[in-house]
């Protein structure tokens, strides 16, 4: 656990990076707002396709491996950047930004880490607690520009390559606190323990991708989380990044989006501990149930409020604490749920499945909110949390021991 906080801490101030002075850099290279759009949700995709990967790799070779060697690649993402940024070069950007978008990944698969020796009753407030210390790096990652411009008066490099090389160093330094110290890995040391074997002859077993696809078909906790786990990232991002497009519009400052946003960031993650806890005593149903309820509160505020600021930040404080109700419940949940044999593999899927949802949610809210409303997102969001809904008044999906 403390290599996984250490670790996680280090390496989400470079991922943090993507989201905030990348698209400032998007913008500046691309000089074409479509093109900036598209490299906006560059690290997101990259998530999404590297996180069945690099689970796959976990399940292989364990956890060691697998983070270490994510963490890498984003760091190689982040010096491709920095040539990015110092050249205006646009292929070394969408590049780099998709493999950055592999320091999302493992950061996500740290969670699931985290779990692999727990107490079936710490396993909530395990992940929660690695959730929680991302908050360090989403709030360092969009800064780096401050300390850039004191590196690139010493190096030459503009604020954005030298906040993107800061970015690299923190990626690369993760890797290497990972690979030197993770050890027993606890994946491997999980499997041992429940006696599973790690390969199997060719031909004597399904692949991992198909075992995936039989256990989720199977295994209905394990397919409730994942719907949870699912439905919290659309929700979550479809409002989260029209957000900043609609205070603007209405007149609001930089500051004040600012302000909106890492408020919101703050109540993704600021009670990750608390609701770990909520999920460990009072199970994964009633959690992600209050997180529905929370969502909700979020939406309809948004639909009924749009052009008041106030109103409209309460709602986005809301809408990060409701995803981080359903989101550490329902991956606590999957975790619990799933095989031993095909835990890992399972993992990374529904991670790059949940970025590729929110990468897809992403893209689609722009078009929606042009077409319609702000009013009109929240209610298309409210709909959204219907099945999930359904599942969670359906006492028969998830026995009563979880």
């Amino acid at each position: 656990m403390t290599v996984l906080v250490i670790a996680q801490i280090i390496g989400t101030v470079g991922v943090g990076v993507a989201p905030s002075i990348g698209v400032l850099l998007a913008g500046e290279v691309t000089d074409s707002e479509a093109w900036a759009g598209l490299a906006r949700t560059a690290s997101t995709l990259g998530a999404a396709l590297l996180g069945l990967p690099l689970g796959n790799l976990a399940a292989r070779r364990g956890r060691r491996v697998a983070l270490s060697g994510g963490w890498w690649i984003a760091a190689a993402g982040g010096a491709l950047l920095v040539a990015a940024a110092q050249w205006s070069m646009v292929v070394p950007l969408f590049i780099g930004l998709l493999l950055i978008g592999a320091g999302s990944a493992v950061s996500l698969q740290s969670r699931f880490a985290a779990t692999d020796l727990a107490e079936p009753r710490h396993k909530a407030r395990s992940l929660a607690l690695v959730v929680w210390v991302g908050t360090l790096g989403s709030v360092l990652g969009p800064n780096l520009g401050v300390p850039g411009e004191l590196f690139g008066a010493a190096t030459g490099l503009t604020i954005f390559a030298s906040a993107f090389l800061i970015a690299a160093i923190c990626l690369a330094l993760a890797g290497l606190v990972v690979f030197v110290w993770l050890r027993p890995d606890p994946l491997l040391l999980l499997e041992q323990s429940a006696q599973t074997p790690r390969s199997a002859p060719a031909g004597k077993h399904p692949g991992r991708i198909r075992q995936v696809l039989i256990e989720l078909r199977t295994n209905r906790r394990a397919r409730v989380a994942m719907i949870a786990i699912l439905t919290a990232q659309v929700v979550m991002v479809s409002i989260m990044t029209m957000t900043p497009v609609h205070v603007a519009h209405q007149g609001g400052s930089i500051s004040i989006i600012g302000i909106t946003i890492s408020l919101h960031i703050a109540g993704m993650y600021g009670l990750s501990p608390l609701v770990g806890l909520i999920a460990d005593r009072r199970g994964h149903r009633f959690t992600i149930s209050a997180g529905i309820v929370i969502f909700l509160a979020s939406l309809v505020i948004g639909a009924a409020k749009p052009d008041d600021t106030a109103w409209i930040i309460v709602s986005l404080i809301l809408l990060g604490v409701g995803w981080s109700f359903v989101n550490v419940a329902g991956s606590a949940l999957f975790s619990t749920a799933v095989a031993t044999q095909t835990r890992a593999a399972s993992q990374g899927g529904v991670d790059a499945l949940s970025n590729l949802c929110g990468a897809t949610a992403a893209f689609a809210a722009g078009p929606l909110l042009a077409l319609t409303s702000f009013s009109a997102l929240s209610i298309l969001a409210i709909i959204t949390l219907i099945p999930l809904t359904v599942l969670m008044a359906t006492r028969a999906l998830i026995p009563k021991a979880s």
